[in-house]
């Protein structure tokens, strides 16, 4: 039997782009009755503990996505080692994220959407977290199809 695949999202807080890609991509599996582990953390810690910034969840359950149960958590050494792929939201996180991990998991962590930042939504309006699902929307799309076509 296969092992479920593994996949650790990670933006600045894990408030906003994170969490909404684990919420979407736990959805679309499930959808397509793919089991994955999906996670999401933060490069830093300043809003562990807490939910989803609420214009995120807001959004999401326009769009059918519940992000409510979930958890800010900030991203863990042990997370190299735990994860088949670790996605970036930005080419920041991505430098963060190479420094942090140890050389031989570098193979790993990628941009999520291949040479484009998905846009922080967290200091815009309503607009920028629409722009941000229809960017995770289309990339988790894209990832499943990736993802079955490796099984």
């Amino acid at each position: 039997m296969k092992e479920r695949r593994s996949i650790l999202f990670v933006c600045t807080g894990n408030i906003c782009r994170s969490p909404t890609a684990e919420g979407v991509l736990r959805h679309l599996a499930l959808e397509n009755s793919m089991e994955l582990r999906v996670e999401s953390a933060g490069i830093g810690d300043w809003h562990v503990g807490q939910p989803p910034d609420e214009r995120s969840q807001h959004h999401a359950r326009g769009r059918g996505y519940d992000l409510s149960a979930q958890r800010a958590r900030q991203v863990r050494a042990e997370d190299f080692e735990a994860f088949d792929m670790i996605l970036a939201m930005d080419r920041g996180h991505l430098r963060a994220l190479q420094k942090m991990a140890p050389p031989r998991h570098h193979a790993k962590i990628r941009l999520f959407v291949a040479g484009e930042d998905v846009p922080d939504p967290y200091y815009g309006g309503a607009d920028g977290f629409e722009r941000v699902l229809d960017l995770v929307e289309e990339r988790c799309r894209a990832l499943l199809r990736e993802l079955e076509a490796t099984a």
